[in-house]
């Protein structure tokens, strides 16, 4: 592995760790009153881009990291729809 690859794996970690925080956040308190629905739909089209892109490149920094980053992306979708959907229930 070269360091390039080494340097793009470390890269490709430090974004993905930066996502664990508010999807961990939205799952503790059972809000995602703050989080934007738009943003994480289109954040999650880019990811699914960037792994074309790393596929067809032959770049598995690339296409590794977005992955994790798309399934994090859409779990945090995930527990938008299911909050939000909590929160406008009647009790």
């Amino acid at each position: 592995m070269s360091s390039v690859e080494i340097l793009g794996f470390i890269a490709g970690a430090l974004t993905t760790c930066a996502f664990v925080p508010q999807v961990y956040k939205t799952y503790k308190t059972k809000s995602a009153k703050d989080v934007s629905m738009p943003m994480f739909v289109i954040f999650a089209c880019g990811t699914i881009s960037w792994v074309i892109y790393g596929i067809m490149s032959a770049k598995p920094p690339i296409y590794v990291s977005n992955v994790i980053i798309f399934i994090l992306a859409a779990f945090q979708i995930a527990l938008k729809i299911k909050y939000d959907a909590k929160k406008e229930k009647p009790v």
